[in-house]
């Protein structure tokens, strides 16, 4: 067993945390400011299938891998007591006019080449999947496979049940990961310096700090996202994760199964703004507009809460993971998919624990593929 210390407090290294210290690892947590991590403002879709694209391949090889691993995942929580409230429900994708509907064209004639289960179908029949889609809605395709997943109830769940077997939570910025004395790595933050056995640097954004060979190649993407509530008075939300395109603009509803009884997440903005974390005027002027496009209803729901946070964004879409050398590792730029990606991240940080082989389309995201490129 090692002593392990996990830099970074969001989903991928509470996963880790979780994993490990369930195996029998001594675990510590880093993170001064979890309350910033990007999967506290995500959205909560795993969906690899209908984030899919051609040329992606291996991004998709490792979404689904870890897609096939969520059910267990998040029965293993629950039984350790959390439940993460996993919705099984699946997701409509809307088209609006002949460009937004021949390029989901596209995808769905990709994925059905992959094997994969994605229907393009006429506005009415979409319409009898979601009744509250606007009327502009020309078509669009159904997506069973996909699953969706509160983030925050997530969050708490990995929290606790990483207490439970052991894990030690620090409030603490990590400064500098080096070699120290022997086979034992030093962990120095503001206050302390820690030896440990074996680091996980899975600090999002972040992380190209304390991983200078791979600084370059992880950079900031900026995504805010509105909660919105429905009233008395209005349609209920959607029954599954509704996405679009809005005039090039990707726009997603996602509703909560767990917490309170009517909440939706709309996300979400993206773009390079450093890390800058304000919410924007035309931010939260671009998803409502965009929304009430796609579902018009939305209009009278109650504003609850804005908010952004930062993606770890990559060139090439795939997460940096493996061992970066001296028995640290990387575990970052998941960019869009840090909660689809939480189960295989975490598999596969166990298996390089207990010298074991990493589970399938997790060699694909090696660091080693970018250091190559340099």
């Amino acid at each position: 067993m090692h002593e392990l210390a996990v830099v970074g407090g969001g989903v991928i290294g509470l996963a880790v945390a979780w994993r490990a210290a369930a195996a029998g690892h001594r675990v510590t947590v880093f993170d001064p400011s979890p309350e910033r991590a990007a999967s506290r403002v995500a959205g909560g879709m795993l969906a690899p299938v209908t984030e899919a694209w051609p040329g992606e391949e291996d991004v998709l090889a490792l979404g689904e891998e870890s897609l096939r691993r969520w059910p267990e995942f998040a029965t293993r929580l629950a039984s350790d007591g959390y439940d993460p409230a996993l919705s099984t429900a699946g997701t409509v994708v809307a088209a609006f006019d002949r460009a937004d509907a021949d390029t989901l064209r596209t995808v769905a004639s990709y994925l059905h080449d992959l094997g994969r289960d994605a229907d393009y179908v006429q506005a009415r029949q979409l319409r009898r999947h979601e009744p509250g889609l606007s009327n502009a809605v020309t078509g669009g395709l159904v997506v069973p496979g996909d699953l969706a997943v509160d983030t925050r109830l997530l969050l708490d769940s990995l929290r606790m049940a990483a207490l439970q077997r052991g894990a030690a939570l620090l409030s603490e910025e990590v400064t500098a990961v080096e070699p120290g004395e022997g086979d034992r790595i030093e962990v120095r933050t503001l206050a302390t310096t820690r030896r440990f056995d074996r680091v996980v640097v899975a600090a999002g954004a972040w992380s190209g700090r304390l991983l200078p060979d791979l600084a370059q190649h992880i950079r900031p993407l900026k995504g805010e996202i509105l909660r919105l509530r429905a009233r008395p008075t209005t349609l209920p939300p959607p029954a599954r994760t509704v996405r679009a395109m809005v005039e090039g603009e990707p726009v997603y509803l996602v509703p909560r199964a767990g917490g309170h009884d009517g909440d939706i997440v709309l996300g979400a903005t993206q773009y390079e703004a450093g890390f800058d974390t304000a919410v924007t005027a035309r931010g939260v002027r671009r998803l409502l507009d965009a929304a009430e496009r796609v579902f018009p209803g939305i209009a009278e729901y109650e504003v609850v809460e804005t908010a952004a946070g930062l993606r770890a964004g990559s060139a090439d879409n795939l997460p940096l993971l493996g061992e970066v050398g001296g028995g640290v590792y990387a575990a970052t730029g998941h960019h869009r998919g840090g909660l689809l990606l939480a189960p295989v991240t975490a598999d596969a940080i166990a298996a390089w624990l207990a010298g074991e082989p990493v589970p399938p389309a997790v060699d694909a995201a090696h660091p080693n593929r970018v250091k190559e490129r340099v």
